[in-house]
C-alpha cells in the first residue's frame, strides 16, 4: 500500500519487519501450544514431524516461487501476494473447532508472575533447564553459521547464485527426510538420546569444512556439511517439541515457549552479528571453527544433563509416539 502511493522509505521497512517479527514470536508460541489440543499426546512428535515436512517444504520451494515472482511481476507485488497469504493462513486457523480455557473477566491477573513462573519452568526444570540453555547456544551458532556461510561460500569460493541456492536446497532436502524419519528414530532411541545424538551431528559436519576450506573438496564438503545439517535438524526438532509439549503442564504451555522462543530468537540475532564480526576479523577458516566449537558446547550440555539418562525423557518420548507396535 505504501509503494504504491509512493510513501515507501527504508526506515518504514523497518519498523514493519521489526513488528513483523515481535508478532512472529507470539504467533508460534501460539502455534506450538495450540497442538496438544489438536492432537492426543500419543501423537505429538508424529504431528510435529508432518509440521516440520511441510515448513521444509514452504522454505525450499518458497525462494524459488519468490524468486520468480520478483522477476515477472515485481518486488512490491509479490510482497502483496505474500500478504494475502498470511491472510489465508489466519482464516484457515480461525476456522479451526478447539476448546480452550478462558479466564473469567472478574479474574485478576498477575502478568509478571505468570512471566516468572514460565521462567522457573524452562531453566529450573532437572531436564528442560538445560534442554533450553543447550537450545539458545545452538541458535547462536546456527545464525554465526549461515550469516558466514553466505559470505564465504558467495565471495571466497566464488558460488554462483545457483550454486548456492543449491547448497540451501540440499540442506532443505535434507531437513525433510529427517524429519520423516523423527519419529521412528525418537521411538527408538527416546526423545533425549535422538536429541543429543543430532546434536553432536553440527560440530562434525562443520569440522569437516573448516577443514576442507582450502582444499580442492570444499564444494563435495559443505554439500555434506548442509545435508547432514538439515537431516539433524529435522530429525531433532520434532523429538524436542514433542518433548516439551509432553513435559510441560498445559496452563504453562503458552508461556514456556513465549520464553524460550523469545530467547531463542534474541540470541539467534546476536550469532548473526557475532558471525560477521569474526568472519571480518579472524578470517574464514577460524570462524567456521569457532561455529563448529559452539556447536559442540551445545552438544556437551544436552549430552551431560540427565537428558541423557532420565527415564523422564524416555517415558515422555514414549508418550509422544503412542504405544509400541506389538512384537
Amino acid at each position: 500500500m505504501l509503494w504504491a502511493l509512493g510513501s515507501l522509505h527504508v526506515w518504514m521497512l523497518v519498523i514493519l519487519l521489526l513488528a513483523f517479527g515481535a508478532f512472529s514470536v507470539f504467533g508460534f508460541a501460539a502455534t506450538q501450544s495450540l497442538l496438544p489440543r489438536l492432537v492426543p499426546t500419543s501423537q505429538l512428535v508424529i504431528a510435529n514431524a508432518r509440521l516440520d515436512q511441510t515448513d521444509t517444504a514452504a522454505q525450499t520451494l518458497g525462494p524459488v516461487l519468490g524468486g520468480g515472482m520478483v522477476g515477472v511481476l515485481g518486488a512490491p507485488v509479490t510482497i502483496a501476494v505474500d500478504a494475502v497469504s498470511y491472510v489465508v493462513d489466519a482464516a484457515l486457523n480461525a476456522g479451526l473447532r478447539v476448546e480452550e480455557p478462558r479466564s473469567s473477566t472478574a479474574d485478576r491477573r498477575d502478568l509478571l508472575g505468570e512471566v516468572r513462573e514460565g521462567v522457573n519452568w524452562t531453566y529450573r526444570h532437572r531436564t528442560l533447564g538445560p534442554l533450553a540453555v543447550s537450545t539458545h547456544v545452538w541458535f547462536l551458532a546456527n545464525s554465526a553459521s549461515f550469516t558466514a556461510l553466505a559470505v564465504i561460500a558467495l565471495r571466497t569460493l566464488g558460488f554462483s547464485s545457483l550454486s548456492y541456492s543449491l547448497l540451501l536446497t540440499t540442506s532443505g532436502l535434507a531437513g525433510l527426510v529427517g524429519a520423516t524419519l523423527a519419529p521412528k528414530i525418537g521411538l527408538r532411541w527416546g526423545a533425549g538420546r535422538t536429541i543429543i545424538c543430532a546434536r553432536a551431528a553440527y560440530p562434525v559436519a562443520w569440522l569437516v569444512v573448516a577443514l576442507t576450506l582450502t582444499t580442492s573438496a570444499h564444494t563435495a564438503a559443505l554439500f555434506v556439511a548442509l545435508a547432514v545439517h538439515g537431516l539433524a535438524a529435522g530429525v531433532e526438532n520434532a523429538n524436542e517439541m514433542g518433548y516439551w509439549q509432553a513435559a510441560t503442564p498445559d496452563g504453562l504451555l503458552g508461556r514456556v515457549n513465549a520464553t524460550r522462543r523469545s530467547a531463542n530468537r534474541t540470541v539467534a540475532v546476536l550469532g548473526s552479528l557475532l558471525g560477521g564480526t569474526v568472519l571480518a576479523t579472524a578470517g574464514d577458516r577460524a570462524t567456521i571453527l569457532s561455529v563448529a566449537t559452539v556447536f559442540g558446547v551445545a552438544a556437551a550440555i544436552a549430552a551431560f544433563s540427565q537428558l541423557r539418562t532420565n527415564p523422564e525423557t524416555q517415558t515422555s518420548a514414549a508418550a509422544a509416539h503412542g504405544p509400541s507396535p506389538s512384537p
